[in-house]
């Protein structure tokens, strides 16, 4: 979580799940493209391990001061019918179970707001290369 936040400000748990090797990538696309039902299904530990690692990813956040945010998974590769309209939006689920809380636990993600704003206020700098000629 702290390499997370700080190289873009915020830390997810698919990505904790990702980093600690529990997860990975490729069976995590599958669950974004809707090819897998529930994403603890491809998970390489069992459900007890895995509600140990969202319980110490909120002890951390809550430790280094991380503001929760809820974030909605959405199925990727979606396609219009028909052409018009909106893109039908296909919420994915997380666990076998389905229950609300620990769906809503493995959708939160935790901003670091303090460096979420240095990281603004860095892309924002003139980037300016100290090997060009001033004119």
């Amino acid at each position: 979580m702290y390499r997370q936040c700080r190289s873009r400000g915020y830390a997810t748990a698919v990505d904790v799940l990702m980093d600690i090797g529990v997860l990975q990538k490729d069976k995590y696309e599958d669950w974004r493209f809707g090819r897998i039902p529930y994403l603890e299904r491809v998970c390489m530990v069992n459900l007890g391990k895995l509600s140990t690692v969202r319980h110490q990813m909120r002890v951390y956040a809550q430790k280094a001061g991380l503001k929760p945010s809820f974030c909605c998974y959405k199925q990727w590769g979606t396609k219009k019918k028909g052409g018009q309209g909106h893109k039908p939006v296909i919420p994915l689920r997380f666990s076998k179970s389905g229950n609300p809380e620990i769906e809503r636990w493995y959708a939160t993600h935790f901003v670091d707001t303090k460096r979420v704003a240095e990281l603004k206020a860095a892309k924002q700098e003139p980037q300016t290369d100290p090997d060009a000629e001033q004119v």
